[in-house]
């Protein structure tokens, strides 16, 4: 009765060392993590031929995209105070870019991230989470009207100089509009 006891344990022991041992050998031969394309802007819109530049790039780099809304904190606030309209106009915006991912075939996983200014925001970003590639809207100018989007040229200088992971700068199509 002992031997068959012992017996029974070793097998098990066994089969539970292959388990684990075939689980470690499946882990190992999966590809490495997706990929992770960020792409975070601010001030209420991200220009279409942005958007439809980042999503060609993460399809052919079979990467998530990342897209991050800044929220800018004003100072007159606490930098944890709930900024309702401000995450009103974030998350249409959000759904918009999910939805032209997921027509396109890409996978997404969006959020908002707040600071004091745009780079202070991606400051907080880039200490907790990791990307492949940062792809920053550059600055739109239009005629009459001014600045129409994207970063300022300080803080695309700034991301430049700063992210810790590859970076690309896209400037939006020109605006017909006068």
């Amino acid at each position: 009765m002992t031997a068959v006891l012992l017996f029974a344990v070793s097998a098990a022991l066994v089969a539970v060392a292959f388990a684990v041992a075939r689980r470690r050998q499946n882990r190992q031969e999966r590809p490495s993590a997706t990929r992770r394309l960020l792409v975070p802007f601010t001030g209420g819109a991200l220009d279409q031929s942005v958007l439809e530049a980042s999503l060609r790039v993460a399809h052919a780099e079979e990467a998530t995209l990342v897209p991050a809304y800044l929220l800018i904190v004003p100072l007159c606030y606490a930098e944890d105070a709930p900024l309702r309209r401000e995450v009103e106009v974030a998350m249409p915006l959000l759904e918009a870019v999910e939805h032209a991912a997921l027509k396109a075939g890409v996978p997404v996983d969006a959020r908002i991230e707040r600071g004091r200014s745009a780079t202070h925001a991606l400051q907080r970003l880039w200490a907790v989470e990791e990307f492949d590639r940062v792809i920053a809207p550059a600055p739109n100018y239009t005629g009459r009207s001014g600045k129409r989007g994207g970063f300022s040229v300080k803080d695309v200088t700034w991301i430049l100089t700063e992210a810790p992971f590859e970076t690309l700068v896209v400037k939006p199509a020109p605006s017909n509009a006068a």
